[in-house]
Parts: structure tokens; sequence; C-alpha cells
């Protein structure tokens, strides 16, 4: 009796749920899909706009494109350099960032070879950066983040709820079975039930994963509490009187000696004086795209104050490390990543499949009224 309640609890929660959330985490689930492949996506965009870059033997030298990114962007007092993305490839350019006072990305592209400028992305424009933006906050700032990091939380539930009413832990080949040949409202709820079961545990990570960045405010405390991780301390540099900061380039060489064999993703750009340089690195081992280890800098002195060793992390941080894995689906490299387009569409799968089960039913309980109607005079 108590599991019959408890299933009934389940199913009208997984209904209501599904249909008051379900258009906005289907729409959470396209974009997903298309930000699978988001880095390779944006660099073939950046090689449509900057045209052919032909490989030379030397690049040029990190400050130098920081140079030309001040003069380029001298007569642009609303922007400010945030950070410099060295060319991932050698026919991609330099990258260097500026954001405004709203904290939209400005990027500059620069040759990596000839230093010239090849050309600006105002204003967020570029379409990875369009869809990035819907998936994580519908291009309504902190509203928009909220409004989606809930939505995750509702997705957590309906995965929830769908496997306690999965027909598979009564009969499991049932569970897994699409009668082709029966009715076409079986061969729906067949459809929904097997699409369902096949994604729910990746869409609950990534569901779970997306809430925890939406409001990571109280989620990483937390976190770091449970974990019993002690929450890593601010590093700031200290200015020295009369001496300007280090070069980019020398920093880099520092860089190096913490980590021989990485390659470095980015670097960026104190804006304060107090601000320490941060450097991201991409060792060997790492398959994610923007490298996982890095290494902060006193601008001045050169100091090391801080390095994250991807191999070395501490629990909270692996568990940070774990949410990019699960929500960009790259924990099995390529095969795992197609996988996760795949489970991007599957919300829009569910959703038609429930909303024509609710259709049927909805006609049914239609149909018994009016059968009840005459009984009723």
């Amino acid at each position: 009796m108590r599991s019959r309640k408890f299933r009934e609890i389940a199913f009208i929660l997984h209904r209501y749920i599904g249909l008051a959330v379900g258009l906005l985490i289907a729409f959470v689930g396209l974009t997903g899909s298309f930000l699978v492949f988001k880095p390779e996506i944006g660099q073939f965009l950046i090689a449509q706009q900057v045209g052919p870059i032909v490989p030379q033997e030397q690049i040029v030298s990190i400050d130098a494109v920081l140079e030309t990114a001040k003069s380029a962007s001298a007569n642009r007092p609303d922007l400010k350099l945030d950070g410099i993305r060295l060319p991932a490839t050698s026919n991609l350019p330099y990258e260097v960032g500026l954001f405004n006072a709203t904290n939209q990305l400005t990027r500059i592209f620069i040759h990596p070879y000839t230093g010239a400028v090849m050309g600006w992305n105002e204003s967020d424009s570029s379409l990875e950066r369009i869809v990035l933006r819907l998936h994580y906050g519908l291009l309504l700032g902190r509203n928009g983040e909220i409004i989606i990091g809930l939505s995750g939380l509702f997705l957590l539930i309906l995965c929830v709820t769908g496997l306690i009413l999965w027909p598979g832990w009564r009969k499991l080949m049932a569970g897994f079975k699409i009668k082709w040949d029966g009715h076409l409202k079986r061969v729906n709820f067949d459809i929904h039930k097997v699409a369902g079961i096949i994604t729910a545990i990746f869409l609950a990570l990534t569901a779970f994963t997306g809430f925890c960045w939406n409001f990571s405010d109280w989620s990483y405390p937390v976190i770091y509490a449970v974990t019993f991780t002690s929450q890593p301390p601010e590093v700031t540099s200290k200015p020295i009187p009369n001496q300007a900061p280090l070069k980019l380039s020398q920093l880099l060489q520092i860089s190096q000696t913490v980590f021989p064999n990485a390659a470095t993703f980015s670097v960026s750009i104190p804006s304060k004086p107090e601000d320490s340089v941060y450097i991201r690195k991409r060792q060997n081992h790492e398959i994610m795209f923007y490298g996982e280890s890095r290494v902060y800098l006193d601008q001045y002195s050169g100091e090391v104050l801080r390095v994250v060793n991807s191999l070395k992390l501490p629990l909270a941080d692996s568990v940070f490390s774990a949410f990019e894995y699960l929500h960009y689906g790259i924990f099995w490299g390529l095969s795992s990543r197609i996988l996760y387009v795949f489970v991007g569409l599957s919300p829009s799968i569910l959703l038609i499949t429930a909303f024509i089960m609710y259709r049927y039913r909805y006609r049914k309980s239609k149909q018994k009224d009016i059968m009840l109607q005459p009984h009723l005079r």
C-alpha cells in the first residue's frame, strides 16, 4: 500500500513538473547539444572570420600582443583588458579578451606571426557565446541564471521520479522494449520510457552540476564543508615601490618551471596593482580543452602564490573538476561527447511523448465524463 502511494506521488510530481517546465528544459537541452562541441565550433568560426593563417617558425611574443591590444583599444576607454588566450593550433590567432562595465565580452584577434590585428568580435556576438549565454542564463542576467538553475533542480526531480515509475523494475526486458507494431499510444509510451531510462543518469548529472554552478555562491561552500576541505585563500600581489610589474613573457617562463611539459592556454591581465596573474595550463594527461591546472603568480616579484595541479587536487576541487567532466560529457573522450549530443536532444523527445500521453489521458477522462452525464441527470 505504501509503495503504491509512493508511486502515485512520484507520478503526480513527474507529470506536472514535466508539463510546467518541460519546454524550458527541452530548450536548455537543445542548446546544450550545440555546446558539446563548443571549442571546435568556436575555432571554426574564428578561422572563418580572420581568414587563413600560414604557420611560420616563430610566433610573436605575448608582450608584443599585449602592447598591440592596448594600442588597438586605446580609443575604447569603456573596455578593460582581461586576458590573452594563446593560439590553440598553429593556424589560429591570439585572442585578447576585454570586458565592459556590463560584463560583455569583446575579443581582438591578433596574427600570431606578424602581430597585426586581424579583427574584432564585438559584444559577445559570436554564435557560440550567444548560445552559451542562452544555455545558462537566457540572456537575462542573474534572473535568467536563477531560472535555469531551478530548471536544473526540476529536471533532477523528473529523473528521480522517472526512475521510480520505470516499468523495468517489475520486468527488466519490458523496460527496454518498444512494441513498434502496437497502437500509437503504446509506441509513444514505449519511446518515452526507453529514452528516459537510457538518458536519465546523464540528464541527472547535467542537471545537478548545472544547478550547483548557477547557485555556486552557496553550493560551493557546502561542498567544501561536507568534504572537510579548506577553501583556498585569496592570493594577491604585493606592489613594490618604484618597480613596474614583470612582463607577461617573464611570468610565463616562471610558470613553465612549475609545469615544464604543459601547454599554456591563457594568461590573465591584472586590472589592479594587487591582482595576481593567473595562468591556465593543460598537462599532457588532461583532456579538457581549457586545461585543468593553474599557476597564480605575484605580478611584481614573480613569486608562485598558488598551484593547482590536476593530479593532486584536494577532495572538493576533485568534485568541481568532476562536475566539468560530467556536465560537458568528456569523461569518455569523443564517444561520450557524441552521446551527450543525443542526451541534450532527449528532453525534447520526452516532452513530445509526455504531451501525447497527457492528451490521451485527457481525452479518456473527457469521454468518461460524457458517458456519466446521463446517469447524473
